[in-house]
């Protein structure tokens, strides 16, 4: 059976890095081949936050649009080199590219995810597919989450209800019903929330294996005041981001001076808590299995915390079914180019919301050779 080659792009809400894969897929089923995380300099990072936090001009916009673009060509190529692939043998490139605003209700709703696609596939002369969330978005839908229809191509047809719960900057789940049906949304903050607080304190990146959360503890009435934010018990379809839960949101939620470590334990329980109970709902029976995939899985507390929730269910990470982690929306993303390319349906009204499920993304053209 013939593979087809696709490498898929990721970044998300927490910028961290750009995820990157190579994939073969063929009718039976998706292989990894290889993969690579490259960091995001820390100046272009500032200048995302900026864009996405802070009032900004066209110019702005622009130039980061351009440097990720770059950025994203440079990582396909080291991801090339690295695999030993060459350019001519990738059918194509699905990029996410990085959101920097989503607005999904109201009367003016859109979403705006960065990274010039036409830099991609120029500098790496691989058709490129991007742009996967308005048109979900023109008919009537959130434009999110995507990967659940990745999900279920997956993981279908297990004899129990089995949920995936990607934790990055944002946490969403993907719930694929006995019967095939699938549910999928925002559940709220995933490790957003934890880099921004930690960032502000230790002027490090990230909270490494919760080292930082476990050296304090969970204020139950500043736990309290998160979990009644409305969002949490909204009906899906829903999907959220940054312009939400950010920290100006989260300072709004304690008057008192409190210890750092206390409140980074007290986020790492909100994301667990604020997850499980909107999972929990859908355990039927036995067997319920809770698959976990992103940088929140990683992090031992989160883990135990959901586990201590969930005690109907079995909480492992996505590995345990031959999906790594780190690389579980990348992989989604390299599929929904491959779906683009064979003109087939990947997005699931039941999740978004949308009148009709479409073929996902925009092609960009390489023309011939990398520039």
């Amino acid at each position: 059976m013939t593979d087809e080659l696709y490498i898929g792009l990721m970044s998300g809400t927490s910028l961290d890095a750009i995820d990157a894969v190579a994939v073969a897929i063929n009718a039976d089923g998706i292989r990894l081949i290889d993969a690579i995380a490259v960091e995001i300099p820390d100046h272009l990072r500032q200048q995302i936050l900026s864009v996405s936090t802070s009032p900004t001009t066209i110019e702005e916009i622009g130039l980061v649009d351009h440097r990720l673009g770059k950025l994203y060509a440079s990582v396909v190529n080291q991801l090339l080199f690295k695999s030993n692939l060459t350019a001519p043998g990738i059918t194509a490139i699905g990029n996410h590219g990085q959101t920097v605003f989503h607005q999904p209700d109201g009367e003016y709703r859109f979403t705006m995810q960065l990274g010039d696609a036409n830099l991609i596939a120029t500098l790496t002369g691989i058709d490129t597919v991007a742009d996967f969330r308005r048109m979900d978005m023109a008919l009537g839908g959130q434009g999110a989450p995507l990967a659940p229809a990745f999900h279920q191509y997956l993981f279908q047809g297990s004899n129990a209800c089995t949920v995936v719960l990607n934790i990055g900057g944002i946490a969403n789940i993907t719930v694929i019903h006995k019967d095939g049906s699938v549910t999928g949304f925002d559940t709220g903050p995933g490790n957003t929330l934890l880099d921004a607080w930690y960032q502000q304190h230790t002027r490090k990146s990230y909270d490494s294996n919760a080292a930082w959360a476990l050296k304090g503890k969970v204020n139950t009435a500043l736990l309290q005041q998160l979990m009644n934010d409305d969002y949490l018990t909204l009906p899906p379809p829903k999907s959220t981001g940054r312009e939400h839960f950010n920290l100006d949101w989260l300072d709004k939620k304690f008057n008192e001076a409190l210890p750092p470590e206390d409140i980074q334990h007290t986020l790492c329980e909100f994301t667990a808590l604020s997850a499980a109970q909107q999972i929990d709902p859908f355990c039927y029976g036995t067997n319920a299995e809770l698959l976990v995939c992103g940088g929140g899985a990683h992090n031992p507390l989160i883990m135990q915390r959901l586990r201590h929730h969930l005690p109907a269910w079995q909480v492992k990470p996505s590995s345990s079914r031959g999906v790594p982690e780190d690389y579980m929306e990348a992989m989604a993303f390299a599929w929904l180019a491959y779906q683009h390319v064979h003109k087939q349906p990947a997005t699931l009204p039941s999740v978004t919301g949308a009148s009709r499920a479409t073929v996902p993304g925009v092609l960009y053209a390489a023309g011939s050779e990398p520039v």
